[in-house]
């Protein structure tokens, strides 16, 4: 359910970007909380590390299906991105960076086809590719450091709570 959520919030504009450092974590601790309530664990009884890490990995997963999902869709749909968006701004950073011509042209060449392909059919093989790829390797890493946020706040919690 929080991976889903985190999918959804991961495609809107303003949310966008935010989503690696703010909202996958967010929804692992919601997660985690979730988890603790589900299995009635007790109000003392702290969080293993390596539940919270699973959890994480299991959310960040699932926010990278649907986040996935959603913008490959969207893409079909509108047939326009943030890469088409945001195409002159990259050929400008190509051009200050200290790369050769001929690399130069080459990413230039593989951009105009993506963005081709997508204006054309709303469809593109190595843009949807990579974006999955990106996303289910961002995503679990900061499912996981969400993990062991959460955890940590978590059994803190539970700590200063049994000191008093």
């Amino acid at each position: 359910m929080c991976g889903f959520g985190a999918g959804v919030l991961q495609v809107v504009p303003i949310t966008k970007s935010l989503t690696c450092c703010v909202i996958i974590p967010a929804a692992v601790f919601i997660a985690i909380v979730l988890d603790r309530k589900a299995n009635r664990v007790p109000e003392h009884e702290k969080t293993e590390t390596k539940k919270a890490i699973i959890i994480g990995a299991f959310t960040g997963i699932f926010a990278a299906l649907f986040g996935s999902f959603f913008e490959i869709l969207i893409t079909l749909i509108t047939k326009t991105n943030d890469i088409i968006l945001a195409f002159p701004e990259i050929q400008n950073i190509l051009d200050n960076f200290p790369l050769s011509e001929e690399v130069r042209t080459d990413v230039v060449d593989l951009f105009q086809l993506i963005i081709d392909d997508i204006q054309q059919t709303g469809f593109s093989l190595f843009y949807s590719l990579s974006v999955v790829i990106n996303n289910f390797i961002v995503n679990t890493i900061f499912g996981i450091l969400g993990g062991l946020i959460g955890v940590q706040l978590i059994n803190s919690r539970i700590t200063n709570a049994n000191k008093q």
